[in-house]
């Protein structure tokens, strides 16, 4: 019976399963598109009573978002724009650098100084190389 509802995905607070053991249910995935564990430099601009810019690392990347880790507090909902760029050991050929605007979705307070946040990407560009 477990096996079903996670197949299905459905959203439930807790089941009992056996003596009085409470378990959760898994929550349905919101994610469409593979991630993939990436460390990569990742420059971060955004706009909050000014133009602000700073460097940060992903800790994972997919085609429509992205997971930082920053020394600077942002809001969900807040826009941004971020420039990484993609490893040869990524492209198969030369690096090449992605310019991409999205949104703030999720932000995590961790116990260092660092935030972890999520991004989706809206619109995104490849950069020429200077």
């Amino acid at each position: 019976m477990l096996d079903t509802f996670a197949a299905r995905g459905d959203a439930t607070s807790a089941r009992t399963a056996g003596e009085g053991t409470v378990m959760s249910q898994p929550q349905q995935e919101k994610r469409t598109t593979r991630r993939f564990s990436l460390r990569l430099p990742v420059s971060i601009r955004f706009t909050n009573g000014g133009v602000h810019e700073f460097s940060a690392e992903t800790r994972d990347v997919s085609a429509r978002g992205v997971f930082f880790y920053i020394d600077k507090r942002l809001s969900e909902g807040s826009n941004i724009e971020f420039t990484l760029t993609l490893p040869p050991e990524i492209t198969l050929t030369e690096s090449i650098r992605v310019r991409c605007k999205g949104r703030v979705v999720r932000v995590e307070e961790s116990p260092e100084e660092r935030v972890g946040v999520g991004a989706i990407i809206d619109q995104y560009d490849f950069v020429a190389e200077s």
